[in-house]
């Protein structure tokens, strides 16, 4: 089987980029492990553990691609404020979309959800879809790539874009060098239901272990449904596992230290250890690596897949501005002119999410001074939160169109 392009992995990135290109008249091969099926959907149905907090540019990127309705059709819950205080200290900083004149901050959406709308926009689409296949083997062929599959089955193309995660198959068998690190904090993740409502307000609280973030649901049965993010070293993730749930309740609100009342009732829990990679090239020639492929970040402030959605963004662009102009898609030059344009704002982001990972980790009496003084300071500057939250919402200088109003 030959394509123009093999998209390997139908994630939310993968998926995206996909459809960014629909109508590129390339030949499109998008291969995944999964059974790349939709789920049905029930309003009453529990929550999957695993959210994102979708920027305003990830959100734009979706509408564009035609996937935004499929998602709001389901649930996607809005956060219009953001609280953060230091636990150790006094600090504290208040962000508000009405700050920047903006409706909301962003949304919280489960990632089933959102691959799920891309995934009906992909079934009507004319892009081939390869499900329940791994790559097993990568090698050159000829001018392009020889990719042999876990059934026996070949596929060739001349470009092949690496978008199947943080474990990426075909970064490894490619070469891809990566600097990576073991943070020795698991994530504990699951959704819970609260005494109070969560007033669309992501809470997120810096704690000596680690920092916890309580990001708001909103689910048809109307009780109040927050999804956590709770960051702790290893051995403690282990015993906070091991509690039962009248025990993880407890433990959790007086973690929280109880902003939204009483911890009703937890979902099952799952313990998901955080690692940080950076891949020091996203090309050679005929590759790319987009996504987790490229960089995995630290959940702290839900910027991985949006970080992920602009790569994607990016990349359509870049092909698309190289067919019409008649060069290579696949050659070294025009595939630099997305790593040109991504890895220094992904490595931006990375080095300000492990400066805010130390910074509220140091036990330093000054250090804890400081950054309880500095929060007390930008909280009181308006322009330098707006220039925060601006970022937050993904609207930096550098959007590719998808991303544009």
């Amino acid at each position: 089987m030959h394509a123009d392009l093999i998209i390997v992995g139908a994630g939310m990135v993968g998926s995206t980029l996909a459809l960014a290109l629909k109508d590129s008249g390339l030949n499109i091969l998008l291969v995944d492990g999964s059974p790349l099926s939709v789920a049905p959907f029930q309003p009453a149905q529990a929550f999957e553990p695993r959210v994102s907090a979708l920027s305003i540019a990830s959100q734009r990127i979706l509408e564009r691609v035609n996937a935004w309705p499929g998602i709001t059709q389901r649930r996607a819950s809005p956060y219009r404020d953001m609280h953060v205080w230091d636990g150790s200290g006094t600090g504290k900083i208040h962000f508000s979309a009405s700050s920047v004149h903006a409706e909301v901050l962003g949304h919280i959406v489960e990632n089933r959800v959102v691959q799920d709308a891309l995934l009906e926009q992909l079934h009507n689409s004319d892009i081939d879809l390869l499900a329940h296949s791994r790559v097993e083997q990568l090698r050159h062929s000829g001018d392009g790539w020889l990719l042999k599959l876990d059934d026996g089955n070949e596929i060739r193309s001349p470009l092949v874009i690496a978008a199947d995660g943080a474990n990426s198959a075909v970064r490894r068998l490619a070469g891809c060098a990566t600097r990576e690190w073991d943070y020795l904090h698991h994530a504990i993740v699951t959704s819970i239901r609260c005494e109070k409502p969560h007033q669309e307000t992501a809470w997120q609280r810096f704690t000596d272990q680690g920092p916890l973030a309580l990001l708001p649901l909103q689910h048809s049965d109307g009780k109040h449904w927050c999804s956590i993010v709770w960051s702790v070293p290893k051995e403690q993730a282990e015993q906070i596992m091991a509690l039962d749930d009248t025990a993880f309740c407890a433990a959790l609100g007086q973690a929280c230290e109880h902003r939204l009342g009483v911890i009703e009732h937890a979902d099952p829990r799952y313990s998901i250890p955080l690692r940080q990679r950076h891949a020091k090239r996203y090309i050679q020639p005929g590759l790319a690596l987009i996504g987790d492929a490229a960089h995995t970040i630290h959940p702290l402030a839900g910027q991985g897949v949006n970080l992920g959605f602009l790569d994607a963004a990016v990349l359509a662009e870049v092909l698309l501005n190289a067919l019409q102009r008649g060069e290579n898609i696949a050659s070294e030059r025009v595939l630099s002119r997305f790593e040109r344009r991504r890895m220094p704002h992904n490595l931006a982001m990375m080095a300000a999410m492990e400066g805010f990972q130390h910074l509220f980790q140091a036990d330093a009496l000054a250090v804890r001074w400081l950054r309880n003084s500095g929060l007390k300071l930008v909280d009181n500057l308006s322009e330098a939160k707006a220039l925060f939250i601006r970022q937050a919402l993904g609207l930096g200088i550098d959007l590719p169109d998808l991303a544009k109003l």
